[in-house]
């Protein structure tokens, strides 16, 4: 699925996107930690923000 860059909503705030760049690095850089480890506990939990926010520790 294409990212809708004029479409914007609650949805896309509370999903992680992996198949851009920078929304990649921009969701890294939020929680402090690596890209990889990122996609890992994306990979573990699924893409929901909150999700992955508990895998990580609840950093923020």
């Amino acid at each position: 699925m294409s990212d809708n860059k004029t479409s914007v909503g609650g949805q896309d705030r509370e999903r992680i996107s992996l198949s851009e760049d920078y929304e990649v690095r921009d969701w890294a850089a939020r929680f402090g930690v690596s890209e990889k480890a990122l996609r890992d506990a994306v990979a573990r939990v699924g893409d929901r923000m909150e999700d992955v926010q508990r895998e990580l520790g609840g950093r923020q």
